[in-house]
C-alpha cells in the first residue's frame, strides 16, 4: 500500500508484495541478492532498486528492512563474516592457539570464492568511499578484533586489535586485491603458520 491507502501499482515482472512474502526469509533473500550485487557492480553502482529487483521485492521493502544503502551494505557484507559465529569459535578454549584459529577463519573466509567476491567490493571501495570504510572497520574491527581482544581480558585490546586488523587486511590487499607474489599463490596453511604466531603474541602478550 502507498501512503494515500492505495494499492502500488505493479511495475513489469515486479511481484506482488503478498507474492515476494514477508518475514524473516525475505529479509534474507535481500540480503543474499544485496551481497552478489555489490559484488559484481561495487559500492557505486549499485543501488537498492537494483537490490529489489534481483530480490524480487519492492524497494520499500527493502528500505523496510535495512534502511539505508550503507546499513544494507553493511548487512550484506556480514553474511560473509558471520561476526556471532566467529567470535566464540575464534575464542574456543582460551588463549592458547587464538592466533592461529584466528588466522584460519580470516584466510578461510576469503578463499571462499563466494564470500570473497563481497569482501573484494568492501576493500577496493574503502579506499575511496566512506561509507565502505566505516563497514570494514566496524565488520573487521569492532564486530570480530575487539571483541576477541576484549574477552581475552588484556591490556589495550583496541589497540591490540587495531595490530592484529593490519595484519590481516593488508594480507587481503596483496594476497587477493593486487595479487603480489609470492603471496598470492602461497599455500594458506603456510600463510597461518607464519602469520598465527604475530596475531598470538598482539592478542595475548602483555
Amino acid at each position: 500500500m502507498t501512503d494515500e491507502g492505495k494499492p502500488r501499482r505493479r511495475g513489469p515482472g515486479r511481484p506482488r508484495q503478498d507474492e515476494a512474502g514477508d518475514g524473516p526469509g525475505t529479509q534474507e533473500r535481500i540480503r543474499l541478492a544485496a551481497r552478489e550485487v555489490f559484488a559484481e557492480r561495487g559500492y557505486d553502482k549499485t543501488s537498492v532498486r537494483g537490490i529489489a529487483k534481483v530480490a524480487g521485492v519492492d524497494p520499500a521493502l527493502v528500505h523496510h528492512y535495512f534502511g539505508s544503502k550503507d546499513d544494507l551494505f553493511a548487512a550484506a557484507i556480514e553474511i560473509s563474516m558471520e561476526p556471532a559465529l566467529v567470535v566464540p569459535a575464534v575464542i574456543g578454549a582460551g588463549p592458547d592457539g587464538i592466533g592461529e584459529r584466528l588466522a584460519r577463519y580470516f584466510l578461510g573466509v576469503w578463499e571462499n570464492p563466494v564470500t570473497r567476491a563481497p569482501l573484494l567490493a568492501v576493500i577496493r571501495s574503502a579506499l575511496t568511499h566512506e561509507a565502505a570504510a566505516k563497514v570494514l572497520r566496524g565488520l573487521v574491527l569492532r564486530r570480530v578484533l575487539e571483541k576477541v581482544a576484549a574477552d581475552l581480558d588484556v591490556p589495550d585490546p583496541t589497540f591490540r586489535a587495531e595490530l592484529a586488523a593490519s595484519h590481516m587486511v593488508g594480507i587481503a590487499i596483496l594476497r587477493y586485491v593486487l595479487q603480489v607474489e609470492p603471496l598470492a599463490s602461497a599455500d594458506p596453511e603456510r600463510i597461518v603458520e607464519l602469520v598465527a604466531p604475530t596475531l598470538q603474541r598482539y592478542l595475548t602478550e602483555d
